[in-house]
């Protein structure tokens, strides 16, 4: 059952984006009067459809994509090159705009889906303090750089008073690579450099640093000694061993170099403050000592409605946000900072969906909106076959004033497919090594 409603929600998800992409297309021919032949959801043989005028409206077996086919589009169409309506017979700016139009409705689809969201329901965590380092893990880059509990990162990279968002996008897209960071200790501003590791399950960098926050019990496993101790959901943790808890990783690394030995908690219930004793035990299943406990932070949230104009720009803010991200991961791919591994194909964006879909409305949109900001920076990579590699030609063609030859386009064509023929196969192969059992 599971399968099947991440199957549904990853159609709808790419569905949305492919309709709103081609439709992008479809416009802007139609707009400069380019005869359209087809608009196809999918690729592969034709399922079903209609024609409207001299459209074809298809659904295709394949659903992960979709084309508009204008005529004299292919440089094989020999019957529709005198076609004073086909693609290739117009001026070149006219055929980029057209190129253009499919990112550019993403990106329209993106602002919108967020600045409509945040009209309705905004939700922002106020990082008290700013971006305060609550726990340091012993042997980390950041422990060995020198940074310490209660140091408030001030900048990194140059980009002042960042969230802790904009420090963890930074942080995974920087393996091997050095940071530069200034904090505030004590008042006193520091500049240090650290170089963040990668992490080999995650495939992300990794400096070992995590933010300052108030943490709670989320659940207890049954029969563990967190449970037996006396411990229950909600109860907020303050310290362990006599040091204070202000990150699930301060508990855990803590409890993982016991051997064993008896921790020390003390916590709120309420008004009321316990001290409670718990004994751990070594889990086979996780290879390290535990005391049965699942952990959530006490978050901050001002929850509210913004206004049209303030949604808009706090849409843009967001959207800016992700495309640095995208930014950053595609350079850290081409420089080996970040691995391949890290990519998403459509069985783990099958189950992303799945789990978005039932963490309520908000979470999809978020996710439809990352997804199509996503797709079009994707499809403006200079890359032949996509919307980038025909942009790309055509700048190349206004800057030698006359058309490639056919012979060109189509060896650059094929060299574009068979690449991107090599990264479909690779993230599918990806995404299965995830789901498989390791040996």
């Amino acid at each position: 059952m599971g399968f099947f409603y991440n199957l549904l929600w990853v159609l709808v998800l790419i569905g949305v984006m492919i309709l709103v992409h081609e439709l992008g297309h479809f416009w802007a021919a139609r707009y400069f009067d380019v005869k359209v032949d087809a608009f196809s959801f999918g690729f592969g043989p034709r399922l079903f459809g209609f024609r409207r005028g001299e459209t074809d409206y298809r659904v295709s077996a394949i659903p992960f994509g979709g084309y508009v086919k204008m005529a004299g589009e292919q440089a094989h169409d020999t019957e529709a090159a005198d076609d004073p309506r086909g693609f290739m017979r117009k001026p070149r700016w006219q055929r980029l705009i057209i190129a253009f139009a499919g990112p550019f409705m993403n990106m329209v689809l993106s602002v919108a889906l967020l600045a409509g969201l945040f009209m309705v329901q905004y939700q922002k965590v106020v990082e008290e303090g700013g971006a305060v380092i609550g726990h340091i893990t012993p042997g980390s880059p950041a422990d060995k750089a020198g940074f310490r509990e209660g140091d408030r990162i001030i900048q990194i990279e140059g980009e002042k008073n960042p969230s802790w968002e904009d420090i963890h996008t930074r942080e995974m897209t920087s393996a091997a690579r050095s940071l530069d960071v200034t904090i505030e200790r004590n008042g006193t501003a520091l500049n240090k450099q650290v170089i963040p590791i990668l992490d080999k399950e995650d495939q992300i960098g990794l400096a070992g640093w995590e933010e300052r926050s108030q943490i709670l019990v989320g659940g207890l496993a049954s029969g563990k000694p967190g449970e037996a101790a006396g411990l229950k959901s909600g109860d907020l943790l303050l310290s362990i061993n006599g040091e204070a808890i202000r990150s699930p990783f301060k508990l855990q690394d803590t409890i993982r170099g016991t051997e064993g030995r008896p921790v020390v908690l003390v916590i709120r219930r309420g008004n009321e403050q316990k001290t409670i004793t718990a004994k751990p035990v070594y889990s086979t299943a996780d290879k390290h000592y535990i005391i049965g406990i699942e952990m959530s932070r006490k978050l901050d949230i001002v929850d509210m409605q913004l206004g049209p104009i303030a949604a808009l720009r706090e849409s843009l803010q967001e959207n800016a946000r992700s495309a640095v991200l995208i930014y950053l991961s595609l350079k850290g791919i081409v420089e080996r900072r970040l691995s391949p591994k890290a990519l998403q194909g459509p069985i783990g964006m099958a189950r992303i969906s799945g789990e978005a879909a039932r963490l309520g409305a908000p979470v999809f949109i978020k996710l439809m909106a990352a997804v199509s900001v996503n797709l079009a920076i994707f499809n403006l990579l200079p890359i032949p076959i996509l919307d980038g590699g025909v942009i790309l030609m055509l700048l190349i063609e206004m800057l030698m004033g006359r058309d490639l030859s056919a012979a060109v386009k189509e060896g650059v064509l094929k060299a574009g497919f068979v690449f991107l023929m090599a990264v479909v196969v690779f993230v599918l192969y990806n995404d299965i090594s995830k789901i498989l059992p390791q040996g």
